[in-house]
């Protein structure tokens, strides 16, 4: 008997359609990384949103009519339950308006409730249940992270919004230069591509747990080279607690007004000058001088800060991020140089975040 050829083609129609759903379904052929991945988006996507930064401008050389125009968009994610969302200060600077555009495609007005423009950290909230339902977002404790764990980048590059990326966390500790000339100390590098449009979006441990926020690239082209830096998630939780308790954030100080650096290379001075000393700060307490001009005009540069508690200040970045470690009604023991004098005193920090 001839026996009957049926083509694979075929074959495959023949099959029942419960035995395809089966294949379709099957899901046990991925790896347990690969499972992870897809759990931890799924838990955290809705967080991510889209953050738009609006500007007004004027229609017409001699039109009072002003329209808005989109001036950048960045990414952020939902903090709690209360309508708050974290992101990066430079994607909303010198905005005058904001919208945050959630992942079920609502799109709402933010207003600003406080920023560290020196960590590069802003938060905003949007009114309504935009975000009720929503846990605090877990925050990964910044001393256990290590060189070798997993990172997943939530975010919008280039404007595609909900797009995951994933490497490993490649190094900790690094300096970056922030938006206003103030070195972030402690950044995360990782190796997850970010490109423009991830900043202000969370990098994410393999638990679900926010890491850093993703704050800068290094790249000549402007585009991902594999190294990418977020501000770590014990710096953004302390930062963010306070901004949400007091609309700002607690500065520790001195009370001084330093000179710009530039002016510091200018004359090539090692340490910061003292412009001004605050009324009432610990700085003017202890009978640290400003620059002052003399009655014939000369004039006469403040002390020169050079170290607290015997740690070498060169810069007010030193400065900054040495005196970040203190809290205010701390006192710390000021090295600076009066008239070519090195002189020695005890200044009690004050709250200088107001100023």
């Amino acid at each position: 008997m001839k026996q009957l050829y049926i083509p694979p083609f075929l074959v495959l129609m023949l099959l029942s359609s419960s035995s395809l759903a089966q294949v379709v379904d099957d899901s046990s052929y991925l790896l347990a990384n690969e499972r992870n991945t897809i759990d931890i988006f799924e838990k955290t996507s809705a967080r991510v949103v889209n953050v738009s930064n609006l500007r007004y401008a004027r229609v017409g050389f001699f039109s009072f009519d002003v329209t808005e125009v989109p001036a950048g968009t960045g990414s952020g994610f939902v903090w709690d339950g209360d309508g708050y969302i974290v992101t990066n200060y430079h994607v909303i600077q010198d905005a005058d308006r904001l919208t945050v555009s959630f992942k079920n495609g609502k799109t709402m007005a933010a207003r600003v409730v406080g920023v560290e423009q020196r960590k590069d950290i802003a938060v905003l909230r949007v009114k309504g249940d935009a975000t009720k339902g929503f846990a605090k977002m877990g925050i990964a404790d910044s001393s256990k992270i290590m060189v070798g764990q997993k990172a997943i980048a939530i975010g919008s590059p280039f404007g595609l919004d909900q797009t995951l990326t994933e490497g490993v966390v490649s190094a900790l500790g690094r300096a970056i230069p922030g938006v206003v000339g103030v070195t972030i100390k402690d950044m995360i590098q990782t190796d997850a591509s970010i490109n423009p449009g991830n900043s202000g979006g969370p990098l994410i441990d393999s638990r679900g747990y926010l890491l850093g926020m993703n704050t800068s690239i290094i790249s000549e082209s402007g585009s991902s080279a594999g190294i990418g830096f977020a501000v770590p998630a014990t710096t953004i939780n302390r930062i963010v607690t306070q901004i949400i308790k007091t609309g700002r954030v607690i500065q520790p100080g001195l009370g001084i007004e330093p000179f710009d650096s530039s002016i510091t290379r200018q004359l090539n001075v090692d340490g910061v000058i003292i412009r001004t000393v605050n009324e009432g700060g610990g700085a003017a307490r202890a009978g640290l001088r400003g620059t002052h001009r003399t009655r014939n005009g000369d004039i006469v540069l403040g002390d020169i800060i050079i170290a607290i508690d015997e740690k070498r200040v060169r810069t007010y970045d030193d400065m900054y991020n040495l005196l970040e470690a203190y809290q205010v009604s701390d006192t710390v023991k000021v090295t600076y140089l009066r008239e070519g004098k090195k002189k020695t005193t005890p200044i009690q920090l004050t709250d200088i975040s107001a100023r």
